[in-house]
């Protein structure tokens, strides 16, 4: 019945079935290598299995958090980030972020935009077992219009620092646009995501306003899909989310200015929406003393409130919604803090906990593989000490951490 490897039960004292929106009590998993062979009140334990004792804990799937950056983290000085770190500063801290990833019980991220192609070394890398993190699908470089949030706005035009100009995601008109499409696919990208409109933290001053026209996120997403890849739009702006919804996106990032009729288009295209809710509290906090501009720290101020605004409205219309947090904007690890917020904006605890695992699951395709603890899928579960349907906010302390069927972090002991 079973492989040869050796089996792993563990005993579930709780476990949150994320597909039925109920708790069961005292579950016994059957682990074979990666996968979830067996599961029940009634299950038979193998005379071999290693026994791994969670009877007092929470049980769940997995955690994924559909935006990251896990090749970036803001240093202490905004110019100095900018100035004077390479490629590879950023490339030798990565892995340390994954790994804090892992540990804070997130077991895949969708990984939204990277630099010389770090993301693709970094899973690459987790996949081959050499380095411990969460599984990973990166889209390489983001795409975005000159002199928007994908470029280098706001210095002395005589700066540089791009050197190879084919490897980049500033892109203008249809034809550009579709040879940066297959240039990332190229080169390892698991999704296509592109700047729809202005950002908060680039020195461009048009947050809400589009950066490419109708025809040109037409092109990009018709070209992705041609090449089996799926579609996200960052956009904060109003017209820039409906126009990438039109254009055939799968998810919008941040969404922060949407209106009722964008509501209604991502209602009507089963579009999710991913919104970092959480980050706000921590640029506020944190990023003047970093020396960001004081134009960066204010178009915060104006969008922070109103995306917390409109996820409430979005949420209460029936969007579906993916958990995406923006990790690598605060602190990588930190990634649970979201859950609170999401709670606190419209969702109940179990919406929040659904969509980080089989709704984010949904969105990546890869619901079939994971994102609930179920028979034929993969071992990706993580524990935490209580129900975080009671309190929500124990899931920014997770104990015990498996992907894959491998144990990578158990403060419960054995």
């Amino acid at each position: 019945m079973f492989g040869q490897s050796k089996i792993k039960a563990i005993k579930a004292g709780r476990l949150i079935d994320v597909v039925s929106g109920i708790v069961l009590t005292n579950q016994i998993i059957l682990v074979d290598s990666t996968m979830i062979v067996e599961i029940g009140s009634a299950v038979t334990i193998p005379e071999n299995a290693e026994i791994i004792d969670l009877s007092n804990a929470t049980v769940l799937p997995g955690l994924m958090d559909c935006h990251t950056h896990l090749s970036w983290q803001p240093g202490d000085n905004y110019y100095e980030d900018i100035f004077r770190k390479t490629p590879i500063d950023y490339a030798v801290l990565a892995p340390v972020y994954a790994k804090k990833t892992l540990d804070a019980g997130f077991t895949m991220v969708r990984d939204v935009g990277s630099t010389q192609l770090i993301d693709v070394s970094l899973r690459n890398a987790i996949n081959a077992g050499k380095i411990t993190g969460p599984r990973m699908l990166v889209s390489t470089f983001a795409l975005g219009s000159t002199g928007g949030h994908t470029d280098l706005v706001g210095f002395n035009p005589d700066i540089d620092w791009k050197g190879n100009k084919d490897f980049t995601g500033v892109a203008d008109g249809v034809d550009e646009i579709r040879k940066r499409v297959r240039n990332n696919i190229k080169w390892g990208a698991d999704w296509i995501k592109f700047m729809a409109s202005g950002g908060v933290l680039s020195e461009e001053e048009t947050p809400g306003l589009p950066q490419y026209s109708f025809e040109e996120m037409k092109a990009l997403c018709d070209e992705a899909h041609l090449w089996g890849r799926k579609v996200c739009a960052h956009a904060h702006g109003t017209e820039a989310i409906k126009l990438a919804i039109k254009a055939g996106v799968s998810s919008i990032e941040h969404g922060s200015l949407i209106d009722d009729e964008g509501i209604q288009l991502m209602k009507q295209k089963g579009v999710y929406l991913v919104a970092d809710i959480y980050n706000d509290d921590y640029i506020l906090a944190e990023y003047t003393k970093k020396g960001y501009p004081e134009k960066i720290i204010n178009k915060e101020r104006m969008i922070g409130k109103l995306q917390r605004e409109n996820f409430q409205k979005a949420v209460k219309a029936g969007v579906k919604i993916a958990y995406g947090t923006d990790a690598g904007v605060y602190p990588h690890g930190w990634n649970g803090k979201q859950f609170f917020y999401m709670v606190k904006y419209g969702l109940t605890p179990m919406q929040a906990i659904q969509s980080a695992t089989i709704n984010a699951a949904d969105l990546i395709d890869w619901k079939e593989k994971t994102g609930s603890i179920s028979k034929g899928k993969l071992a990706d579960i993580i524990a935490v000490d209580s129900n975080p349907l009671d309190d929500v906010t124990i899931l920014e302390h997770v104990k015990f951490v498996m992907k894959d069927g491998t144990v990578y972090k158990n403060e419960f002991g054995k």
